[in-house]
């Protein structure tokens, strides 16, 4: 089986990755294919699972951080230590990549499909890629032809031509 992640920023509203990987896959190997599929420099980072809201529920971190102080469920765990396949039995199809720690800058990845392997293709993948990337160091470096999708689908519409009342009754 073959899981296929969606990957999007808030920083770019047109960015759009969708991976394909092994469920196998250490959460450790999904930021080193992450990085190199993006461009990015290696840097210090971290996984949320995520629940319907994008509410951050457990943290997996890059080092491991050893006695944290305290013990349960909401600990943070090695990301070398847990895999794809343990997240998503777990019932959780959101991940956040923190790649900013400082800045609290984030991708925010979920499960869209399963298939079967293509023994023609190798896994793990970029599926497909929309947009650059976000500048990794500067937030505030926006491409300024990217625009946004919303924009673009929303302009075939034109403005709302209703009346100004308020009143939605007919």
């Amino acid at each position: 089986m073959i899981l296929k992640f969606r990957m999007l920023s808030d920083e770019n509203d047109n960015f759009v990755r969708d991976f394909e990987v092994d469920p196998m896959m250490k959460l450790s190997e999904f930021h080193t294919f992450i990085l190199a599929s993006i461009g990015y420099d290696d840097c210090m980072a971290s996984f949320f699972t995520a629940d319907e809201e994008w509410q951050r529920v457990q943290e997996f971190t890059l080092m491991d951080m050893g006695d944290t102080g305290y013990e349960g469920e909401d600990a943070p765990m090695p990301m070398e230590k847990i895999t794809l396949a343990e997240i998503i039995v777990s019932n959780y199809k959101r991940l956040i990549y923190l790649f900013d720690i400082f800045a609290e800058r984030a991708f925010y990845i979920e499960l869209v499909g399963s298939s079967e392997p293509n023994p023609a293709l190798e896994y793990p993948r970029v599926a497909f890629e929309n947009a650059p990337v976000p500048d990794q160091y500067d937030p505030d470096a926006v491409d300024s032809n990217a625009g946004s999708i919303f924009d673009e689908m929303m302009g075939d519409f034109g403005s709302f031509d209703g009346d100004s009342d308020g009143d939605d009754e007919w």
